[in-house]
């Protein structure tokens, strides 16, 4: 079962919105890490449906989403020892969002997706939170249950 937490923290009287994600995967954490550091490659490999379109540009991502909006997403961190993703996305919607995916291994073919959102305005988090929702979904489709 995938969870779903969203809290809001207080900085300098500024209400930030945290969304956590944990997402159980039946497949090896080495297989996700691999499609989550492929950092081009969303539509192909770690949410299709959810991204219908994803263009390199530097150290960014432009990425179409199935709704019709667009982000730019600028990588952060890669950290291949933690299996750690950090992007950042910066537009007139936006005061902050900065996000982190991390896999983490359960055994040998099973592994936990963990990804955690900040952001501001937190008032968005409510449309950001729904959006996340699709694109857990899509995570499982790219990592469905295989037969024993």
């Amino acid at each position: 079962m995938t969870v779903l937490v969203v809290t809001t923290f207080s900085i300098k009287d500024t209400f930030m919105a945290s969304i956590h994600n944990d997402i159980p995967l039946p497949v090896s954490a080495r297989d996700v890490w691999d499609a989550v550091r492929d950092f081009g490659a969303l539509p192909q490999r770690l949410a299709p449906g959810f991204v219908t379109a994803c263009t390199l540009d530097g150290d960014a991502r432009i990425v179409t989403f199935a709704n019709g909006s667009v982000a730019r997403e600028v990588l952060v961190d890669c950290d291949d020892a933690r299996q750690r993703l950090v992007y950042a996305i910066d537009n007139e919607r936006l005061k902050h969002y900065s996000a982190s995916v991390q896999v983490i291994a359960e055994s040998d073919k099973r592994c936990r997706l963990v990804w955690i959102i900040d952001m501001l305005p937190n008032e968005l988090a409510p449309y950001v939170q729904g959006q996340t929702k699709d694109a857990v979904a899509a995570i499982h489709r790219a990592f469905p249950s295989t037969p024993a």
